[in-house]
């Protein structure tokens, strides 16, 4: 089991980051290693992973929702919110009866085993939607209208919807129950309202108790509770399988932003790190589920269901979805990248179908093997080349995303004593926030041993901090906001020497010439002339 997980996250994390580098989406490299290093391949995967993939999966999944959860934005779902809610249902519903109908000509499937794998196929993927609708709210496009909020929330919804008509249906195939279609309305109904009311629920509780007390201490502790409870309401729906777990750990998400914001926050930095271990077992153990022998006998019609599913069904279900919405029609074709992509429920349920022994489990398991080979990379890849085509990028939210852009300092020296104070200053802020420093040195004439020293001070002070120090002839206020903008810092810390007044009339001052024209913070470091200590 060691050796098997040591090989899928460092070979998976190998694979992806070289498909990133020849431009395709890093999930590509990792489905193509879980195949490589799967049954079909090497083997190199234990048998005891590979059974408790779905359990792993889940995991990945729930990672997923809760960033989804978590990057919702309340005001954009009130005014998108007719439109998430027909996604929820209506493109899923006809690409399944397309699906059927066609599934019923090619292969001479009866209806019912027809609307299975149409509700197999339908699903969407969060693996794939999720992190391409995040990435899109990061940098802005559809923002204004809500397109990512409505696509994300609709892609919850739709697989609610999907999975609870699949479920009936093994159940009438397996002659356990015959009357369940009857009641589906009013058993979605429960599963989405029961869901919500769960994760509203936990995340009453769980702010309360962060706001109230000192339950926990650190961020990591945070992040480890919010893990337990979001895994608690997804498997206990097996116990209580009167909601949807995956939709109350969304709402878990969502709520969690209305009751505490600043936590909401946390919590997105430290699931966005989980998912990056996440990303790579989802994939991996997703391509060693596929079975390339079963896929290669049915290619040619599973690949024709898909392209008819999706052109003729999914397309009808997307146009009515948006009808009378204020999107245009570029925002509507913008559908088809964006909330095509299958894999995460494909993978999870295509092969039940096979384990019962049903008629045409086969042909179901190829048509879902290959509807993840081609539609997770394609959907992966065209969400973000399409959206700067076909959506508008508008100013993004930072309370509801997390913006992932280094913080750069640049720390103005000279060769004083004052140059340690401010290096001291400036490393403290650098580790606090993990920033990038550029250490400046305006040049008067050539440089001395003086700036030799200097530079070894810079080395030992600023060691464990990622730096660069910069030598530029000219006036100190002139490189200082020159560099500034060169280098895009966010804020400019300096030394200032504590001039008396009639001095500041003869001599000037550095930091006041800064202060007046910089356009972004200074800090300023002044000593303590009476104790020798700095004061800031």
């Amino acid at each position: 089991m060691i050796e098997s997980t040591i090989w899928v996250l460092l070979v998976g994390f190998g694979a992806g980051q070289l498909a990133k580098r020849l431009g395709a989406p890093g999930l590509i490299g990792m489905i193509l290693v879980g195949i490589l290093l799967g049954p079909e391949g090497l083997n190199r995967i234990s048998t005891d992973m590979l059974a408790n993939a779905s359990e792993l999966r889940q995991f990945a999944v729930m990672v997923i929702l809760m960033r989804a959860g978590l990057g919702l934005d309340r005001d954009k779902l009130k005014q998108q919110g007719g439109v998430a809610l027909r996604l929820g249902f209506l493109p899923a519903m006809c690409e399944a009866i397309t699906i059927t109908v066609t599934a019923m000509v090619l292969f001479q499937f009866n209806w019912a085993t027809g609307l299975l794998l149409g509700c197999i196929i339908s699903a969407e993927s969060p693996a794939v939607i999720v992190p391409g609708m995040l990435r899109l709210k990061n940098l802005g496009w559809g923002v204004g209208k809500g397109i990512a909020d409505a696509i994300l929330t609709g892609s919850a919804l739709s697989d609610v919807f999907i999975l609870l008509v699949f479920n009936l249906l093994i159940n009438f195939l397996t002659q356990e129950q015959s009357n369940g279609l009857a009641l589906l309305p009013l058993q979605v109904v429960m599963q989405i309202g029961v869901g919500a009311l769960f994760g509203y629920g936990v995340a009453r509780l769980f702010t309360l108790l962060l706001t109230q007390s000192l339950w926990v201490e650190t961020q990591v502790q945070e992040v480890l509770v919010v893990v337990c409870l979001a895994l608690l309401l997804v498997v206990g729906n097996r116990f209580l399988p009167i909601y949807s777990g995956y939709l109350a750990v969304m709402a878990f998400g969502f709520f969690m932003i209305e009751f505490s914001p600043p936590l909401a926050r946390r919590m997105r930095i430290g699931f966005n790190t989980l998912w990056v271990g996440a990303e790579i077992v989802l994939f991996v153990l997703m391509g060693a589920s596929i079975q390339l022998q079963v896929l290669s006998k049915t290619f040619w019609p599973a690949l024709l269901i898909l392209v008819i599913g999706i052109v003729f069904g999914r397309t009808l279900g997307w146009a009515l979805s948006t009808y009378r919405s204020n999107w245009n029609w570029k925002e509507r074709l913008f559908l088809l990248p964006g909330n095509s992509a299958k894999a995460t429920v494909q993978a999870a349920i295509g092969a039940v179908p096979l384990s019962l022994n049903l008629d045409g489990g086969d042909i179901i398991l190829a048509v879902a093997a290959l509807s993840i080979l081609i539609t997770a990379p394609l959907g992966a890849w065209a969400i973000p080349a399409f959206a700067p085509k076909l959506l508008t990028q508008d100013p993004i939210d930072p309370t509801k995303v997390t913006v992932n852009r280094k913080t750069i300092l640049l720390a103005a020296v000279d060769t004083s004593e004052l140059a340690v104070l401010v290096l001291t200053k400036t490393a403290e802020i650098a580790r606090r926030c993990q920033a990038e420093v550029i250490v400046v040195h305006a040049l008067q004439g050539e440089p001395t041993a003086s700036t030799q020293t200097l530079e070894t001070q810079i080395s030992r002070l600023l060691l464990d901090v990622p730096h660069q120090f910069v030598m530029i002839a000219g006036t100190v206020s002139d490189v200082l906001l020159k560099s500034a903008q060169q280098y895009q810092a966010d804020e400019i810390i300096m030394g200032k020497r504590g001039h008396r007044p009639w001095q500041q009339v003869f001599i000037g001052s550095v930091s006041r010439a800064v202060l007046a024209t910089s356009t972004i913070p200074v800090m300023l470091v002044e000593p303590d002339r009476s104790t020798s200590k700095p004061i800031y």
